[in-house]
């Protein structure tokens, strides 16, 4: 009857003190759009989720917490920004850009809001890894040369970890794109993380 009670207390307290032993976790903030978000996949199929899972499975001990919204622009980055400095985040991936592009907007409007979110980050100390996009062929080689530069021109000035395009390990991978020809897949986040991941480790310490 004691080991049994022994048992049933040791089950209780590790049921109680998981929660806190998570919440002790430094938050790594995945910050994007539809590409974060998941957008038509189910639950746990985001490469945040993904992340999540391999940075578990090498004993990195951190939070993950998706912040994509899908239909983001840059715009909507910088009227996040108060919510994602409120989760006191060690880490920020930041993936935003699509859409801008695929709405043809100013080059120069894309990289001032992103200059004000990579700042914002800069100045809250926060690390930051910043993932890169391009477009479809058919929005013309000039806009998506225009477009491209933004990610190189502000790694370089905030001296940021960078992924110049976060899709490249899974372009003509089969499986790994939604039939509308933009989302990832389930299996196309599972490679979106591990293109991140070399990127994004340097960043992280074990032992959280």
């Amino acid at each position: 009857m004691d080991v049994r009670r022994r048992f049933i207390v040791s089950f209780w307290l590790i049921l109680v003190a998981a929660p806190l032993l998570a919440a002790d976790r430094p938050v790594l903030v995945c910050y994007g759009d539809s590409i974060t978000a998941g957008y038509g996949l189910e639950t746990g199929q985001s490469f945040p989720d993904a992340l999540q899972r391999d940075l578990d499975h090498r004993g990195y001990h951190y939070k993950v917490s998706n912040q994509g919204t899908s239909g983001a622009t840059t715009k909507d980055a910088v009227a996040g920004l108060r919510s994602i400095l409120l989760l006191h985040p060690e880490v920020v991936i930041v993936e935003f850009g699509g859409n801008d592009g695929l709405r043809g907007l100013p080059p120069e409007q894309t990289h001032h809001n992103l200059d004000t979110v990579l700042t914002a980050l800069e100045n809250a100390h926060i690390k930051i890894l910043l993932a890169g996009i391009t477009l479809p062929p058919n929005y013309g080689q000039e806009y998506i040369k225009q477009f491209e530069q933004n990610f190189r021109d502000l790694a370089a000035r905030h001296h940021t970890a960078f992924v110049p395009m976060i899709y490249k390990d899974l372009v003509n991978v089969p499986g790994t794109i939604q039939t509308d020809g933009i989302h990832p897949t389930a299996k196309g986040s599972e490679i979106i993380a591990r293109t991140l991941l070399p990127v994004l480790m340097p960043l992280l310490h074990k032992g959280s």
